[in-house]
């Protein structure tokens, strides 16, 4: 998430502006919607000298109608919509570090300047949190433990097992036919032979069928 700073500046349609001149330029959307607007920015260059492309996405502050919130990301083929979601979902790690530092004092006492006095501050804080969470947990939440596992399913399943395993195949064609400079003919009969290979339980679990790679 990012945060309105007059030294941080995105470069917009050639100029350079902050966060807030940003939002001011962009066109919002009427009413009460969720994502108010989004731009194509460059913030920087990369170690080849090429200009970094990144999207900004608006959207509106739950909690302060009036406010918005400020996303970032570098893969441009993600959806405004993909975007938000990704964010929702790291943002409990956020919460996490959050409280482990304001609360159990993570990095704030010891003096230790090693690796290993670190790591061994981190364990304990971490294992601190682990204890109280569990606590809670027996103590405030009325959901049982089955419920608990369908809630963290229904909460991780993005895509299905049969559409993980066609992004990866997709993936390995674009790989071999970028470094190997392989005819698609030959790359067709490759992964012919690849899902050919597979058990039939697999197989039939994913629906695949040879001439359908």
């Amino acid at each position: 998430m990012l945060k309105s700073m007059k030294r941080v500046l995105y470069t917009y349609k050639g100029e350079k502006v902050t966060l807030d001149t940003l939002y001011k330029e962009l066109l919002k959307k009427p009413g009460k919607a969720k994502i108010l607007a989004n731009a194509l920015v460059q913030i920087g260059i990369d170690s080849d000298g090429n200009p970094v492309p990144a999207r900004i996405v608006f959207i509106r502050d739950r909690n302060r109608s009036k406010k918005w919130l400020a996303l970032l990301s570098t893969d441009l083929e993600l959806t405004d919509e993909e975007i938000i979601r990704i964010y929702g979902k790291r943002w409990s790690i956020e919460v996490f570090f959050k409280t482990t530092k304001s609360f159990l004092n993570l990095a704030r006492e010891f003096q230790g300047r090693t690796y290993d006095s670190m790591v061994a501050h981190t364990t304990i804080v971490f294992c601190r949190y682990i204890m109280l969470a569990l606590e809670n947990r027996e103590s405030k939440d009325p959901r049982t433990l089955g419920d608990l596992f369908y809630v963290c399913c229904d909460e991780l399943q993005d895509i299905s097992f049969a559409e993980a395993f066609q992004l990866l195949l997709a993936m390995l064609k674009n790989t071999l036919r970028k470094f190997l400079a392989i005819t698609d003919g030959a790359l067709q009969e490759l992964v012919n032979n690849f899902i050919s290979c597979l058990p039939s339980f697999l197989k039939g679990r994913l629906k695949l069928s040879p001439c359908e790679s």
